[in-house]
C-alpha cells in the first residue's frame, strides 16, 4: 500500500492549514506529488480558511497560527502516544480456507453485485461443526452445502454457519453462498492511509460525468474484501481464488492469476474467468472493470519463458503507459536476482483507476494506482512514479509471498516496501540520488512523529488498525532495514532475506522469523538490534564534537546520546567514524552504547577531516561540531550525498572566501541536489562572487538537464539578479523549456514581476494538456486575472480532469479570484462548489466548505463596508445603489447558505 498523510493535522489545539514544505511524510515515494508547488497553492487556501470559522474533521480549534516553511516541528510539543491497555493479538485461527470460487455479476444503476461464493475450507486444528465468515454490509439470500440448506446467523457483518456435522483437520468441506454486496448501504469510514472502506467502487456508474470513464474497482486493504465477498478477512489467512465475471462485452476485466477463459454470452455480456492457484491472502482479492485498453509487455524469465506484464489505461493515456510503466520488467528481473527468489506470481499486471482512495495497492499480479501516475512522456520529464511501482512490485515478496501475521506486525510488509526505493534508486539511478530520496524519507518519519507521536515499529497496543500506516512502518522501517544492511553486509543480508522468504512462502510471519532468518545466516544473536529499533520507540539524538591533540597525534571524538532517556532507550549503535589525514581515509568501527563516550583516535601528519558515520546510515538527529576547514575538505573528498550536503550547509556559515568556493563549485556537482542547494544559498556569497555565480546560475536556468535544478535557478535570479531584465528572461523561459514544472514556476515569478505580461503568458497555457500547468495557470488567474477568465476556471473545475493535488490547488486559485469579483460572479461561482462538493477529490472535498465560508465571509465584509459609507453618504442616488448592492449581497449570502443545508 503506498499513501500520504492527510492535508490537516491537531496538535495541541492548534489547527495548522499550511504546513512547512517538508511535511506530508511520503510513506512510499517523495515523487508522487511536487509538494513545494502544491504547498504555494495550499498557502493561498490557509488564507482563505484563516478567518476560524471552519471545521476540522477530527475536532474543533480555534485557529492560532498559520505557518508557511517555519520548523513547526520544533515550536510544538511532541505528542507522547497513550497505549491502550488492549494487547493486539494475531487472529487466532480456527478455520482454514483452501480455496474461494466466486461467480458475480453488477447491476451498475444500483451500484450493488451480485455474487456467489464457493468456499472449501476446514478445521484448523480442533474439530468444529461451524465456519464463522466476515461478510460486510451484505444481503444474504442462501447458503447451501451440496444443495442443501444449512442453518446461518447473519449479524453485525458475521455470517455464522452451522455445517450440520463435525468436522476434523484432515476433512474438507465445500459451502456455496448466494448474495448481494451493497457497499454504497453501509455506513464507511476511512483513515489518512485509505480514505474509504467500502471495499467496492462503481465510480460514474451512470455516465452522469461525461468526463469520467465508468469503471468498478475494489480496495480490500486492511478489512474490505469482506465487503464484496465472504471470507475470513484477516492477515494471517490464506486460499487460492477464482472469479466468473459476467460484464457487458465493451469492458475489460482484471483479477488476481491467469485469465482462463473469456465467454460471450447471448444477452450481450462476457463471462471472464481468471484463477489464482497460488494462496495469498482475502485483502489482496482484486476486481477491476472498465473501457480499459492493454498494453502488452512482458518479463523473460531465467527459464527463458516470458511472463504477461500488461498496463491497463483509458484510451487516452495509451501512448504514454510504456513510458509510465516500462521500467516494470527490469524491476521484476532486478529484483528477483538481488534477493535470490525469482518473482512467485505467475504476472504481474497494473492497472490505473479514478477516484482511487489511497496512493496504489498490491493486489497479487494486479496493482491499482490512483490517476495521479497518469502523466504524458512531457510530464515525466520532471517527476515520475518509478518508486511507487518498485514499492508495489516488492510487496510480492513482502506482503504477498510472505505476509504480515497481524497488523502489528506491518512493518515485515511495508519497511521492506519502503527500502524497495532505495534499492531501486541505487542500482537505476545511483547512489546519489538514493540517499537523498532517504533523506527524505527520513525526514517524513520525524515529523508525522512529532505530530503523531512515537511507537513501536512492531506495535501491539495500537487504537485502531488503520494507525498503523504511518512514518514508522513505512519510513522509519525502511531506514532500519538499511542500517541492518549497512551493519551486516550485503552478502548476508539478501542471503538473509532469501531464507526469510523461502522458509515463510504463502504463509504469515511475525518479526520474529525476520530476525531468527538474519541471525541463522549471519551467526549472531541480533536481539540487542531488534529490541531497541522494533520493540522500543525512538531515535538517537547525537552531539558529536572532537578534540585534537597534536602531542600525540589523536583526535578524540565525543559522542552524546541527548534524547530523554526516560521515554527513550539509550541506544547501541556500531557507527563508522572516517579520519581523513596526511596519509588518506582511515575507518574506524567504534560502539556507541552509552550516554556519553570520548573515542580516541590516531592521526598522521595534518588531520584532515573527522566524519561521524562515514557511510550515513545511522536513523537519528545528529550534531557535528567542527571546523570549517573540515567541512570544505569533505565537500571535495567525500563520494557520499549527505555529507556534501551537510558541508555545503554548515561550511557557508563562515561567509569567507571558502565558503564562496564551495559554492561556486557546487553550482558544478555531479548531483542535481547539491547543485539546486548551491543556487539557493547564492545570496551568501560576497558581492564580486554573486556576479559570477549569477552568470553560471543563468546558464543553469537554460541548460541544466535537470528540471528542479532549472526551477531553483529560475526562483533564486527572479529574486536576486541585478542589471538583467528578468521578465524578459522568464518569458523566454517560458516559452523554449519543456518541463511542465519549470515552466510553471517562471509563471509563477512573471506574475509577480510583470502581471500583465504573466496574464498573456498564461492564456496561451489553457489548452496544454498538464494538470500541473492549468493549475498554475488557475493561480496566476487568482491574483491578476478579470471576469472574463471566469470560463476558463468553470471549465477547469467541472469538465477537465485534474490530480487531485492540482485540483486542490484550482479550487483554492478560483476561490481568490471571485473574492476580487462582482457579486454576480460570486453567485455564478456557487454551481461550480456544489460540483466539487459532490464529484470533486477527497481533498477538494475536504475544504470545499472552506472556500465557500471564506466568500459568505468577504461578502459580509463588503456588506459591512458599504453601510459604514452608507452613513456617509448624503448623494440620493448614491445611496440608492448602495442599498441595491446591499441587497444584491444580501441575495448572494442566503444563495450560499443553501450550500451548507444542501450538505
Amino acid at each position: 500500500m503506498c499513501f500520504t498523510t492527510k492535508l490537516t493535522e491537531n496538535n495541541n489545539q492548534k489547527r495548522v492549514y499550511v504546513v512547512p514544505t517538508n511535511f506530508f511524510p511520503e510513506f512510499c515515494t517523495s515523487k508522487i506529488k511536487k509538494m513545494t508547488r502544491v504547498l504555494s497553492f495550499l498557502f493561498i487556501g490557509a488564507l482563505l480558511f484563516a478567518c476560524g470559522t471552519s471545521k476540522n474533521k477530527k475536532e474543533e480549534a480555534q485557529v492560532e497560527k498559520v505557518l508557511v516553511g517555519t520548523p513547526l516541528w520544533d515550536e510544538l510539543e511532541t505528542e507522547v502516544i497513550a497505549e491502550p491497555t488492549e494487547y493486539r493479538a494475531t487472529e487466532t485461527v480456527y478455520t482454514d480456507l483452501i480455496h474461494t470460487k466466486l461467480e458475480v455479476n453488477f447491476n451498475w444503476d444500483e451500484s450493488q453485485m451480485n455474487g456467489k461464493a464457493t468456499i472449501t475450507a476446514k478445521p484448523h486444528f480442533y474439530p468444529s461443526d461451524s465456519i464463522v465468515l466476515d461478510a460486510k454490509g451484505m444481503e444474504i439470500l442462501k447458503v447451501q452445502m451440496a444443495g442443501k440448506d444449512l442453518t446461518y446467523i447473519y449479524a453485525e457483518d458475521f455470517l455464522r454457519i452451522k455445517l450440520g456435522k463435525t468436522y476434523t483437520r484432515t476433512d474438507k468441506y465445500t459451502i456455496v453462498i448466494d448474495y448481494i454486496a451493497k457497499p454504497d448501504e453501509r455506513t464507511t469510514g476511512g483513515s489518512d492511509a485509505i480514505t474509504s472502506d467500502k471495499g467496492l467502487f462503481f465510480i460514474n456508474p451512470k455516465s452522469e460525468e461525461s468526463n469520467k470513464m465508468p469503471q468498478i474497482w475494489t480496495q480490500g486493504e486492511t478489512e474490505s474484501s469482506s465487503v464484496w465477498f465472504p471470507t475470513i478477512d484477516a492477515p494471517n489467512v490464506k486460499t487460492s481464488q477464482e472469479i466468473f465475471m459476467t460484464v457487458k462485452d465493451k469492458y475489460t476485466t482484471l483479477s488476481n492469476g491467469k485469465m482462463i477463459s473469456s465467454k460471450k454470452n447471448a444477452d450481450g455480456t462476457r463471462t471472464d474467468h481468471w484463477k489464482q492457484d497460488l494462496p495469498h491472502a482475502p485483502y489482496l482479492f482484486m476486481m477491476g472493470v472498465g473501457e480499459f485498453v492493454v498494453i502488452k509487455d512482458s518479463y523473460t524469465r531465467p527459464d527463458g519463458s516470458k511472463m504477461d506484464v500488461n498496463y491497463y489505461v483509458e484510451k487516452e493515456w495509451e501512448s504514454s503507459a510504456k513510458a509510465i510503466f516500462g521500467e516494470t520488467p527490469e524491476m521484476i528481473s532486478h529484483f528477483s536476482k538481488l534477493l535470490k527468489v525469482e518473482y512467485p506470481w505467475d504476472k504481474y499486471h497494473q492497472i490505473v483507476v479514478r477516484d482511487y482512495v489511497s496512493g496504489a495497492m498490491e493486489n497479487t499480479g494486479a496493482v491499482i494506482f490512483g490517476d495521479y501516475t497518469y502523466k504524458t512522456e512531457r510530464e515525466l520529464l520532471d517527476d515520475n512514479d518509478q518508486s511507487t511501482i518498485a514499492h508495489e512490485l516488492f510487496h510480492h515478496w513482502f506482503g504477498d509471498l510472505v505476509t504480515a501475521e497481524s497488523w502489528s506486525n506491518l512493518t515485515l510488509n511495508e519497511s521492506f516496501a519502503n527500502y524497495s526505493q532505495y534499492l531501486w534508486d541505487e542500482y537505476k539511478y545511483g547512489r546519489d540520488e538514493a540517499d537523498y530520496q532517504a533523506v527524505k524519507e527520513e525526514d517524513g518519519y520525524m515529523q508525522s512523529s512529532q505530530m503523531g507521536g512515537y511507537h513501536e515499529l512492531a506495535w501491539f497496543h495500537y487504537s485502531d488498525k488503520e494507525k498503523m500506516f504511518d512514518g514508522h512502518s513505512y519510513n522509519k522501517g525502511g531506514r532500519i532495514l538499511h542500517m541492518l544492511r549497512n551493519y551486516l553486509g550485503d552478502d548476508a543480508f539478501f542471503t538473509a532475506l532469501s531464507k526469510y522468504l523461502n522458509d515463510n512462502k504463502f504463509k504469515a510471519a511475525e518479526y520474529h522469523q525476520l530476525r531468527l532468518a538474519f541471525e541463522e545466516v549471519s551467526g549472531e544473536d541480533l536481539n540487542w538490534f531488534f529490541k531497541q529499533w522494533y520493540e522500543s520507540k525512538g531515535h538517537p539524538i547525537l552531539e558529536v564534537t572532537q578534540t585534537k591533540d597534536e602531542v600525540n597525534l589523536t583526535v578524540t571524538v565525543n559522542v552524546v546520546q541527548s534524547q530523554d532517556s526516560e521515554r527513550f532507550a539509550v541506544f547501541k549503535l556500531p557507527v563508522d567514524i572516517a579520519v581523513h589525514d596526511s596519509n588518506g581515509k582511515r575507518v574506524h568501527r567504534v560502539w556507541v552504547d552509552e550516554l556519553e563516550e570520548n573515542f580516541e583516535l590516531p592521526y598522521n601528519g595534518t588531520l584532515r577531516a573527522v566524519v561521524f558515520d562515514e557511510e550515513k546510515m545511522l536513523l537519528g538527529k545528529i550534531t557535528e561540531g567542527k571546523p570549517q576547514s573540515q567541512y570544505v575538505y569533505q565537500f571535495y573528498n567525500s563520494d557520499r550525498y549527505e555529507t556534501r550536503l551537510q558541508s555545503l550547509e554548515n561550511g557557508v556559515e563562515y561567509g569567507n572566501a571558502s565558503s564562496d568556493q564551495m559554492i561556486l563549485d557546487g553550482l558544478n556537482d555531479s548531483f542535481w541536489h547539491i547543485r539546486v542547494k548551491a543556487i539557493q544559498m547564492s545570496a551568501k556569497m560576497s558581492s564580486d562572487k554573486q556576479m559570477i555565480s549569477e552568470k553560471i546560475i543563468k546558464n543553469l536556468m537554460f541548460s541544466d538537464p535537470k528540471s528542479q535544478v532549472r526551477v531553483a535557478a529560475a526562483a533564486f535570479l527572479s529574486k536576486n539578479a541585478k542589471g538583467d531584465d528578468m521578465a524578459e528572461l522568464l518569458q523566454s523561459v517560458i516559452d523554449k523549456d519543456q518541463s511542465y514544472l519549470v515552466i510553471g514556476t517562471a509563471l509563477k515569478q512573471l506574475s509577480n514581476l510583470d502581471p500583465d505580461l504573466a496574464l498573456v503568458s498564461a492564456k496561451k497555457l489553457e489548452n496544454e494538456n498538464s494538470s500541473e500547468i492549468l493549475a498554475s495557470v488557475a493561480q496566476v488567474y487568482s491574483v491578476s486575472g478579470t471576469e472574463d477568465n471566469a470560463t476558463f476556471f468553470r471549465d477547469l473545475l467541472m469538465n477537465r480532469q485534474l490530480g487531485i493535488y492540482d485540483q486542490l490547488a484550482s479550487m483554492n486559485a478560483y476561490t481568490l479570484f471571485n473574492a476580487r469579483m462582482s457579486e454576480d460572479q460570486i453567485s455564478e461561482s456557487l454551481k461550480v462548489y456544489r460540483h466539487l462538493n459532490r464529484k470533486g477529490g477527497y481533498y477538494t472535498k475536504m475544504f470545499t466548505s472552506q472556500s465557500v465560508e471564506y466568500l459568505v465571509e468577504t461578502l459580509n465584509q463588503r456588506k459591512e463596508d458599504l453601510e459604514g459609507q452608507k452613513a456617509a453618504e448624503e448623494d440620493p442616488l448614491v445611496l440608492a445603489e448602495m442599498q441595491a448592492r446591499i441587497s444584491r449581497i444580501n441575495i448572494v449570502m442566503a444563495d450560499f447558505s443553501s450550500f451548507f443545508t444542501e450538505k
